[in-house]
């Protein structure tokens, strides 16, 4: 009688642990990883232009201040004479600097005061992109001596970012699917989601100009007619937008 009352637990045992161990099987899931990418080509709606006034006077420190915001004056009249405040353009000073000017006199064996310098840094930011070049040259003309640090954008990034993400997943939810199905298995669940947007130049606009040169200042010199010339030509290019996104899929 103990035999068979034995025999009867082993088998309740047995019967228990078979039906666990099929449910834990059931249960087993395997993963599918999908890397995929969108991508877009887009023209930039704004641009950010540095511009730059310097003045030195070899005396006064005060002499250079006088002759920058003069000129200064004048290139931010003309500058809010062009961008659109309505728009979302605007003007702002990036960086003002005044001070002395040191070089090493070797015959004295120390340094010496050269002049005293002015910088004035202008930032423009405007969506008229199409008058950038009459920016630059009517700048110049009005006794600007460095342009610069040209960064062109977009203004409606998010938005082409989530269109190209929303490209992205269901182009890997697709690859995934005919995966799963040449596998003989099937999707049933997201484990983790990876997604982002970069962009970058389709082709880049390196823009520096140094106008130091006896022909800029004559420029300077001249009305505002050099507005009415044909203006510097510049090209903005288009910018790339790239949205990369990867899955990992619960499969069954």
């Amino acid at each position: 009688m103990k035999n068979w009352g034995y025999v009867v637990i082993v088998l309740i045992a047995g019967i228990i642990g078979y039906g666990f161990a099929n449910k834990n099987n059931e249960n087993e899931k395997g993963t599918l990883s999908v890397n995929t990418s969108a991508e877009a080509e887009i023209a930039p709606d704004t641009v950010e232009v540095s511009i730059t006034v310097k003045t030195s006077d070899k005396n006064l420190l005060n002499k250079a201040a006088k002759e920058n915001k003069e000129k200064s004056d004048k290139i931010y009249a003309m500058l809010q004479q062009i961008i659109d405040k309505n728009n979302g353009d605007y003007l702002k000073t990036a960086n003002y600097n005044a001070q002395p000017v040191y070089v090493y006199n070797h015959e004295l064996k120390k340094q010496v005061l050269e002049k005293y310098e002015v910088s004035n840094q202008i930032i423009v930011h405007t969506k008229n992109i199409a008058q950038l070049g009459e920016i630059i040259d009517r700048s110049i003309s009005l006794g600007a001596t460095n342009v610069d640090d040209l960064n062109f954008s977009v203004s409606g990034y998010e938005a082409k970012c989530r269109e190209l993400i929303d490209e992205a997943a269901k182009k890997a939810y697709g690859r995934a699917e005919v995966a799963a199905q040449a596998s003989k298995t099937k999707i049933v669940g997201v484990q983790i989601i990876n997604a982002g947007c970069s962009e970058n130049n389709a082709r880049p606009v390196p823009y520096r100009m140094m106008a130091k040169s006896a022909m800029m200042l004559n420029m300077a010199e001249m009305s505002d007619g050099v507005a009415n010339e044909a203006a510097t030509p510049i090209q903005s290019g288009n910018l790339k937008v790239f949205a990369n996104f990867s899955a990992s899929y619960w499969l069954k």
